[in-house]
Parts: structure tokens; C-alpha cells; sequence
């Protein structure tokens, strides 16, 4: 069955006229605006380009402003001074030792309050109790010895006292015995035998008696001589005696001055050696305050320099009594003594919060104190302006914990960096950049 084919009818497309549109003819500026925009920024920006140059040439770095500390240069009352930790310490704290070799009683502990003279300790020393007993003995024996030698003495003068007055009778005697017999013999009463023999005795006579005086002149002095050895062996044993009997009455260890055991380095009834200490007493009454200063502010410290001392919620005033010579570690000892008003309450190695004054000026061109001060020796200093630190020559005077004097090189009002300078690299000008 054949099919017939109908014709194929016209395919319809859509009008586009509604979605035409009328295209305007645009200006130069609008259709180069890009790049005029792109010209105008590069202009913009090669002129602060060639501000930032003219401004900052010379400038080698750049460091952050956050890394520095600024300070204002200002006139003003400056105050030198000087402030410190410090340690109370006792000006008198004698330490006790044992003058023998023996065994302790101790009669305090650590912390008690103690007197003047009070015993603290006992030492129990056998051996020098019996050498002080031996020797108190020798003491006895050469006392009488002494006497003895005192006696025996005046009875040798006395027998030659006697010897002599009777040499001076017997040559009396023999006088005139001679000057009879030679009357007698002149009469031819006598023999010349006789007369002679007469005169003989009275030489003899004569000889005897210079001889007793002689040996009664010199009696006192041989006397002196033996008395004389006898009271220096006396002498000698009193000295020892009495030193045993100080190193005796030294076992009653007593307190040196008013105040309180502090430590005590033996046990009771412990056996020490001779010069072994045994305890510290603490004299509160004398009471200092140590300190530690740097060697660069010690140069300024002087005896009789008036202070400020504070701690626990107390204030007094102190005068430095001492400023050590020698330098330890950087660091300068000094002590001071508190005034009229003694301190109470205080124990030993407090701290306490020193300030020392040095001296006042009025009228003094100062800035913050910062660690320019110590950077090429203080002769430098770096002046802002803007964003600028310029770099410049300056003269500094005298510090204080808190300021410096400024001498020469800047004025009332300048801005200097008074810290971080180390990231400079002494530059003349540095960049600070925020």
C-alpha cells in the first residue's frame, strides 16, 4: 500500500529587531581612562619616590620605633643618688672558741637572749686543771725559796756587820798595843823584839779590817743578786699561774656583749679541739646595713653620705660608715649605720631598700637615664626628628639612678633615643620605621 507524502510547510525564525540597540561613538578619556589612571599612579608614585630619597639619603638602616626607648631633653631640679638592696648585718658579732682541748656544756641554744659576761658554754679540760694545779705548786716552792734567800741574806749581812765592828776593835787594839810597846822599848821597858812584834800585830791587824769592810760593802749587793734571782724565777711562775688560771676561768665561755645566740656549732657535751668555735653572739644593738654598688657609682661614695632606708613598712635614716677599697665582680661593699633612732625589730640578713644621697642641682639640662650612657663611652647620642635618628656628638655629666646631666650637644626639648641603640651600628642616620 504506497502512502503519499504531503508537502512540507514554511519554518517561521523570530524578528531580532527588539534586541538591537543603538551603539554610541565614546570619548578619548573613556576609551584610554585605564591607562591615563596607570600614568597618573606611576607619576604619583615616582614623586614620593623621589621625596623618600631626598628626605632619607644618608640613612644606612632601618630600625623599628617599637625597639626603642625616646626620651625628652627638659630642665630641671636633678638629684644625684644612688639606690641599692641591702642586707642587714650585726657590726659586732664576735664568734666564741674554745681556748683548750676538753668537752662542752652548753648553757643557751641558738636564739636565746643573752647578757654581758653571761656563760654560755663550759668546757671541761682535766689536763689544764692539773698543769694549772702542778704549777700553782712550783709557785709555792719558789715563794719560799724567795723568803729563804730574803733571810739568809740579812743574816750573812748581820754576821758581817759583826766581823767588821770587831776587825775595827781588834785594830784599835793592836794601836795601842804598838804605840805602848814603843814607848816601852824608847823607856828600855821593851826589847826591840817586842816592839816589833807589836807592830807586826797591828799590820795584821789593819790587813783584817780593810778586809771586813771590804766584804760588808759588797754583801749588799751579792744579797740584791741572789734575792734579785730568786723573786725572777718567782716572778716568772706568777706570770704562768696567771695565765693558767685566765685559760682556767677561760672554760666559763661568757658573752662578750648583750644580745642573742646565733649559731651554734657544736653539739652538748661533744668533745673539741683547742680554738674550735663553738658559737656567734649577735650584738642587736649595733646593727648595719651592707650593700653592693657597681664600681662606677662607688666612685661618688663617701663616708658621712646621708640615706634612706625602708623595709617591712618602716622608714630610717642612715649615714654610709665605710666604703670597702677593694672591687669584687664589678662590685663596690659598702656599709652604713642608722641614726639617732635605733632600729627594732630587725634580725640579721634583712633586706632593706638603700637610697643614698649624693648631691642637688638646680637648674640642670638632664634626660631619662638609658643605656646610651654606656655606649662609646657616653659621648654619642642620636637625635630624632620625624622618623630620623641622627647621630651626634654630646657631653654628658653626672648620673643618677634615674637621669643624666646633659653638659653639651643638646638643648631643652630634643628627642634622643636613650635606649636600643644597639641595633644601630653607629649609623649617622637611621630609619625608624613603625
Amino acid at each position: 500500500m504506497s502512502m503519499r507524502l504531503l508537502p512540507k510547510e514554511p519554518i517561521m525564525l523570530r524578528d531580532t529587531s527588539a534586541q538591537d540597540r543603538v551603539i554610541e561613538q565614546k570619548n578619548l578619556f573613556k576609551r584610554h581612562r585605564k591607562l591615563i589612571l596607570a600614568g597618573l599612579a606611576g607619576i604619583a608614585a615616582l614623586g614620593m619616590l623621589v621625596i623618600f630619597l631626598a628626605r632619607y639619603s644618608g640613612a644606612a638602616i632601618s630600625v623599628d620605633r617599637a625597639r626603642v626607648s625616646i626620651a625628652v631633653v627638659e630642665r630641671g631640679n636633678f638629684v644625684r643618688d644612688i639606690a641599692a638592696d641591702g642586707q642587714v648585718v650585726a657590726a659586732v658579732s664576735p664568734t666564741l672558741y674554745a681556748n683548750a682541748l676538753g668537752t662542752v656544756t652548753l648553757k643557751v641554744h641558738a636564739g636565746d637572749t643573752v647578757s654581758k659576761g653571761q656563760v654560755l658554754v663550759v668546757v671541761d679540760s682535766p689536763d689544764l686543771t692539773a698543769k694549772m694545779s702542778q704549777e700553782e705548786a712550783t709557785l709555792v716552792g719558789l715563794r719560799l725559796d724567795w723568803q729563804r734567800a730574803t733571810l739568809d741574806a740579812d743574816h750573812k749581812l748581820s754576821q758581817l756587820r759583826d766581823a767588821y765592828a770587831q776587825a775595827e776593835v781588834d785594830q784599835k787594839t793592836a794601836q795601842r798595843e804598838r804605840d805602848r810597846s814603843r814607848k816601852a822599848y824608847e823607856l828600855g821597858s821593851y826589847s826591840e823584839l817586842q816592839a816589833l812584834r807589836a807592830e807586826d800585830a797591828l799590820e795584821k791587824a789593819q790587813f783584817a779590817f780593810q778586809q771586813a769592810k771590804s766584804t760588808f760593802d759588797a754583801q749588799p749587793k751579792q744579797n740584791r743578786f741572789d734575792i734579785d734571782s730568786k723573786k725572777a724565777l718567782l716572778d716568772r711562775q706568777q706570770f704562768l699561774v696567771a695565765d693558767l688560771k685566765r685559760q682556767v676561768d677561760g672554760l666559763n665561755v661568757r658573752s662578750p656583749v648583750d644580745g642573742q645566740v646565733g649559731q651554734v656549732q657544736v653539739a652538748d657535751r661533744a668533745s673539741v679541739a683547742k680554738d674550735a668555735p663553738l658559737l656567734t653572739v649577735v650584738d642587736l644593738s649595733a646593727l648595719e646595713v651592707e650593700i653592693k654598688v657597681t664600681e662606677s657609682l662607688a666612685r661618688d661614695l663617701r663616708s658621712g653620705m646621708t640615706a634612706d632606708m625602708e623595709g617591712g613598712g618602716h622608714h630610717w635614716q642612715g649615714v654610709v660608715s665605710g666604703v670597702s677599697p677593694e672591687v669584687v665582680a664589678g662590685q663596690v661593699t659598702a656599709r652604713l649605720r642608722f641614726g639617732t633612732e635605733k632600729p627594732a625589730g630587725l634580725r640579721q640578713s634583712q633586706r632593706l631598700s638603700v637610697r643614698i644621697f649624693i648631691d642637688r642641682r638646680d637648674n640642670v639640662l638632664m634626660v631619662d637615664r638609658g643605656s646610651f650612657v654606656d655606649q662609646e663611652g657616653g659621648g654619642f647620642a642620636y637625635i630624632v626628628h620625624g622618623n630620623i635618628a641622627e647621630r651626634h656628638p654630646v657631653q654628658l655629666g653626672a648620673a643618677s639612678i634615674a637621669k643624666v646631666e646633659i653638659l653639651e650637644g643638646l638643648s631643652a626639648g630634643d628627642q634622643i633615643v636613650i635606649s636600643g641603640t644597639d641595633a644601630f651600628n653607629g649609623a649617622q642616620r637611621v630609619i625608624l620605621s613603625h
